[in-house]
């Protein structure tokens, strides 16, 4: 594919990861990421997956190496590992590689799909694999729903990487487990920082667990070795040498990673969020229908001078509102 100038913003900041949510809605309902009775798109606001593969198209062709499909849950819409075709089908002229994130919950129908699709590599969001919990915190997953997922798309070819949102009070004392069950499995695992976006029915407050804590933890029974590798997101890595497993470490509070940000955010609607805790955006949707690629093209170039040095996420006063109004499943996990 013929490459166009750069996406480069204010700060100097290469963009060369797009993550492109593909639905704002999902089959469960994280306490820590949805409220119970969300509302979601219209579906006659929701991008097609033609315009979602030609917007794909335009940030290739502006230096994107790296796409992922979130949601919401993107694997409960219909067409998805076509989408993933059609977009694969750069991997290796342009686009370097294709990932998604999703809870798991129809990796057993999707998992070869995804595959046939070029995607190699899945994210699983999995917080506990204790029943009961899991059940809670989804308000009414069940897990072995999702580790029959998991199985079915190693099965199929796929790495799995574990996302576990790290939570005080809910799941830190499975952080250990976890780390080994992934071990035993061949699956990396990276923890995450709870994050203040929207209005959620519980206190992230209560819930939010530092993980330079949960670290320090480990360090005194385990052997850390920090490695220099990236899968192109903001994590930073370290091999737990006795379990031979990496883990990735996600601190957007700790230790934020806005100094190197190569990443930009496209809802289910077309929306383009340079920063995932500012409203800042711009309509990618209307510049595609009404004028095409050139007018994409400059909307691009706007969108790169708006996106902000660092994020403003930040927890410890309960009155203080969340950083964003947006819940995390309207711009893309």
């Amino acid at each position: 594919m013929p490459t166009a100038s750069p996406l480069i913003d204010g700060f100097g900041r290469r963009i060369s990861y797009l993550r492109i949510s593909v639905t704002d809605r999902c089959d469960l309902r994280c306490r820590y990421c949805m409220s119970e009775a969300m509302t979601f798109l219209p579906r006659a606001q929701v991008l097609t997956l033609e315009e979602i593969a030609e917007l794909s198209d335009a940030f290739i062709a502006r230096g994107v190496r790296k796409i992922r499909l979130t949601g919401g849950e993107p694997l409960i819409r219909r067409g998805v590992p076509e989408l993933a075709r059609m977009i694969g089908r750069h991997i290796g002229h342009g686009l370097e590689e294709l990932t998604l994130t999703t809870n798991g919950t129809q990796l057993a129908k999707q998992a070869a799909g995804l595959v046939a699709a070029g995607v190699r590599r899945v994210n699983v969001s999995l917080d506990t694999r204790d029943p009961d919990k899991f059940r809670h915190v989804t308000r009414w997953g069940d897990v072995a729903v999702v580790l029959d997922g998991i199985a079915a798309a190693k099965a199929a070819g796929l790495q799995v990487k574990i996302n576990m949102v790290a939570l005080a009070g809910f799941n830190d004392a499975e952080i250990e487990p976890m780390l080994r069950w992934c071990a035993d499995d061949g699956h990396d695992l990276t923890l995450i920082e709870t994050m203040p976006l929207g209005s959620i029915d519980e206190d992230r407050v209560d819930r939010y667990l530092p993980l330079d804590r949960v670290r320090a933890d480990l360090a005194r029974r385990y052997t850390l070795r920090d490695i220099d590798e990236t899968s192109g997101g903001p994590a930073r890595y370290t091999v737990v040498e006795e379990l031979g497993v990496k883990l990735g470490l996600i601190t957007p509070l700790t230790h934020n990673f806005c100094a190197t940000c190569n990443r930009v955010r496209v809802t289910a609607s077309g929306t383009l969020f340079m920063c995932l805790g500012h409203e800042d955006k711009v309509d990618l949707r209307t510049a595609l229908r009404t004028g095409g690629r050139e007018a994409l093209d400059a909307l691009l170039d706007r969108a790169m001078q708006m996106k902000p040095l660092a994020h403003a996420f930040a927890i410890g006063d309960r009155a203080a509102a969340p950083a964003t109004v947006r819940h995390m499943s309207v711009t893309g996990g």
